[in-house]
């Protein structure tokens, strides 16, 4: 039997996806870095501490990193986070897990101040245990310290064989693996 469910939020439960993807490759452009979008595409779901490597050298991630990273903040802020949908039912799938009494938590790169917002976007702040943000975690996904700090908040008592992590990334599921969770 299952006792609890941990959620991606980004590309899971909302369509946003591509909408962060922009915002990098727009981020990226104005600091200079000219990125072909299926590129950035593909590192959405980690965090900026993971996803800058990858197209910046050390000494630019030293240099520029945290501006660049914050650029792009503001810009999802204001240009893409008001396009943002949740996916249809995921209210209502939330209301069968609760009825299964399940519990549920999300586990997300996403700033804490976003991710409030994507739960009332999806009307599911009422039907959370847990909700756990970039703030929550040393190292975003696929490392697998936001799952550990979402299971941290569900309690001890929870038997990791007996939780499912739904996520719509290969980075989802890397870091639920290494938490010892299954995926779906």
């Amino acid at each position: 039997m299952i006792n609890a469910v941990i959620f991606d939020i980004d590309g899971t439960l909302l369509d946003s996806v591509d909408l962060h993807a922009h915002a990098w490759q727009e981020a990226f452009r104005h600091f200079g870095h000219d990125l072909r979008y299926e590129d950035v595409r593909f590192q959405i779901g980690k965090g900026s501490d993971q996803l800058l490597p990858v197209f910046l050298t050390p000494d630019e991630v030293e240099s520029k990193g945290k501006a660049l990273s914050e650029f792009r903040a503001n810009l999802f802020k204001e240009k893409y986070l008001p396009r943002v949908k949740p996916f249809p039912g995921v209210r209502d799938l939330f209301l069968k897990i609760k009825q299964h009494d399940q519990k549920i938590a999300l586990a997300s790169s996403a700033r804490g101040d976003e991710l409030k917002h994507y739960e009332q976007l999806a009307n599911i702040e009422d039907l959370l245990e847990v909700a756990t943000s970039s703030a929550d975690a040393n190292r975003s996904k696929p490392h697998p310290d936001i799952f550990e700090a979402a299971l941290n908040q569900l309690g001890q008592n929870i038997d990791r064989k007996r939780i499912i992590v739904v996520g719509d990334s290969p980075h989802d599921a890397e870091a639920a693996k290494r938490a010892g969770l299954v995926t779906v």
